[in-house]
């Protein structure tokens, strides 16, 4: 049996060099730490100050997801999931600070024309990472999480701009149930190579 077969039947979050581990994990961490930034939001207001610094935590942990569908994938997909991973993080990182500075009260970037513009652009490449990495966890045969994920690239812009808490947190918890048994369920993936960037052999 090749290395590669045994790491998708065993634990695959036991293998790998520490880099690997942490790009495994970070589909866990992701969307629990994000599940508690948006129940914050939704309970305490969008502008709340402790919200925003654990959506900054969650964003960051987003952005390791990104490169987790990256280096399961190659060619113009790989592309694709660095383009909109690295946009898209920049976006909800630039969001978790923006509510952290209007709670300060500061203006309110979202409201502003000029420079402070871009974060809306930006904002919206991340739900693309998301449709992107649907598109990768397809290629990858998981495709009950592929249509999950893709469910919640759908959702999370309509949640996010209106300011939906109970659609916001419902997201969340799509993102978990697509996210998570990759790692830790029956068919997990998180020891799939597929393009140049896996660290798996």
């Amino acid at each position: 049996m090749e290395t590669t077969d045994v790491r998708r039947t065993a634990h695959p979050a036991a293998f790998g060099d520490p880099a690997d581990r942490i790009l495994t994990w970070s589909l866990v961490a992701a969307p629990l730490v994000y599940l508690v930034a948006d129940c914050l939001y939704t309970a305490r207001g969008w502008d709340d100050g402790d919200a925003g610094a654990v959506h900054v935590l969650g964003a960051i942990l987003y952005g390791f997801v990104a490169m987790r569908f990256a280096s399961w994938s190659s060619g113009r997909l790989q592309a694709a999931s660095l383009v909109a991973g690295v946009l898209g993080t920049a976006g909800n990182v630039a969001y978790g600070f923006n509510t952290i500075h209007v709670s300060l009260g500061a203006v309110d970037l979202v409201d502003t024309d000029g420079p402070g513009a871009i974060i809306k652009p930006l904002g919206l490449f991340f739900p693309l990472m998301l449709v992107v990495g649907a598109l990768v966890l397809h290629s990858l045969q998981a495709r009950p999480s592929a249509a999950v994920v893709a469910l919640a690239a759908v959702l999370w812009p309509v949640a996010h701009i209106a300011n939906i808490g109970a659609l916001a947190i419902v997201t969340n918890v799509m993102l978990i149930a697509g996210l998570i048994p990759l790692v830790l369920g029956p068919g997990a993936l998180a020891g799939a190579t597929r393009g140049p960037m896996s660290s798996v052999d």
